[in-house]
């Protein structure tokens, strides 16, 4: 059973094809700095004997570009992953905001595009790339149902405390203000790889994971489900990312569109695209940031302060919900898995939790999940590859066999 999965992102497109009845991924690709003047597709096949690997670099004016040349090399004769689209039994997409409407993985249908538009308004970066993955999947892949897997799916399971705001409570009532959490695919997944790991029923679980990226989240744990998560009514809330400023005073918001005659979609844009590391030093690859760092460049050195500490904050914060008493403290995602630098800052001066990390071990690189903390270490901190592509095509092949 042969099943497609799309995550595409507010300037990437991520793609697996993948043997369900082995679990097993047939191809896997990535298109990058989607609307940059440079991209770059990289694009692999594990069908054979042995890995073969194809590079485009070029510009990608669009997702709908960028997935028509990935999606067509999938379906390559020497390089694709299948001899016919008619092998593929589903396409199930990573999409991020579905309300309080659509809380679960469900078939696509017009209705269910409607929601996700709807929602544009709360996921600007990622909603419309959502629908687009879909939209173009439904073009070139006529007939073969297409699935919607939602990132607020873990975060509804939070107590109301958690997620309601401090607002008037009409303004929840009639608008769904809440906080509803993203990069719940991710934080799900990691969440029973973690209990895997520790030898641990999932309904035990107490962790803090750390989804560190482009676009970064955390999220606190408790008995296997979410009990807080630092995104909040859109993806903006929390730690600082790339392009996003994470939590700021509210206030600033109006200041700021008053003093520089802004719309409010211009404010938007302003701190959804504009602000982040790159808004603080120029960049949002951390690759870059560190670099610049070794450079002597003071604002990219800036903007690594202020990332990691927004992120110990937090870290600070779930610590207490759970009471002190937590299993592990997962990295996971791009910069999560393989920034050892970032790493070591966020974990400088927990030793009052108990937490003692393995400086060799932070430094070397390995795959799949492991300890990057001493074996005397109160609190275990772990690496975690997420995959949520698996984690989707888990939850298409649930939805397709109720079919």
């Amino acid at each position: 059973m042969k099943v497609l999965i799309i995550n595409a992102g507010s300037s990437s497109c991520k793609y697996q094809l993948l043997e369900m009845d082995t679990r097993t991924v047939l191809c896997s690709g990535l298109v990058e700095r989607i609307g940059c003047s440079t991209g770059c597709l990289t694009h692999k096949n594990f069908s054979g004997d042995r890995q073969e690997q194809i590079v485009r670099e070029h510009a990608f004016p669009t997702h709908v570009k960028g997935m028509e040349e990935a999606i067509a090399l999938l379906t390559d004769s020497k390089v694709g992953g299948v001899k016919d689209k008619s092998e593929i039994v589903a396409i199930g997409h990573r999409v991020l905001h579905g309300g309080e409407f659509i809380t679960d993985t469900v078939l696509v249908d017009a209705h269910v595009k409607d929601i996700i538009r709807e929602h544009f308004v709360l996921g600007p970066l990622h909603n419309p790339a959502n629908l687009m993955g879909i939209e173009v999947a439904e073009k070139l892949f006529p007939g073969i149902p297409n699935v919607a897997v939602f990132d607020t799916e873990f975060g509804m399971g939070m107590p109301e405390e958690a997620f309601m705001y401090a607002l008037p409570y009409q303004l929840y009532e009639d608008l769904k203000i809440r906080r509803y959490g993203f990069h719940g695919t991710s934080h799900k997944y990691i969440a029973h790889k973690t209990a895997e790991y520790l030898g641990k029923p999932l309904k035990e679980l107490r962790s803090v994971t750390m989804h560190l990226g482009n676009g970064s989240s955390m999220t606190c744990v408790k008995d296997g489900k979410c009990f807080d998560t630092s995104m909040g009514l859109t993806p903006l809330e929390g730690l600082v990312m790339g392009t996003r400023c994470g939590s700021v005073d509210p206030a600033i918001v109006p200041f700021v569109m008053e003093k520089k005659g802004l719309s409010p979609a211009e404010a938007d844009r302003l701190m959804n695209k504009e602000s982040g590391l790159l808004g603080l030093c120029g960049y949002t690859d951390m690759r870059d940031v560190h670099s610049q760092i070794a450079a002597g460049n003071k604002r990219a050195e800036l903007a690594l302060k202020i990332l990691v500490r927004s992120v110990k904050k937090m870290l600070g914060a779930y610590v207490a919900l759970l009471e002190g008493k937590v299993d592990a403290m997962v990295f996971t995602a791009g910069i999560g898995e393989n920034d050892n630098i970032t790493r070591a800052k966020v974990c400088y001066g927990l030793e009052y939790l108990g937490v003692k990390l393995d400086e060799a071990e932070n430094n070397t690189r390995k795959a799949g999940a492991r300890a990057i903390s001493t074996p005397d270490s109160k609190i275990p901190v772990l690496i975690i590859p997420t995959n949520e592509e698996l984690q989707i095509a888990m939850a298409t092949v649930e939805i397709i066999a109720r079919k």
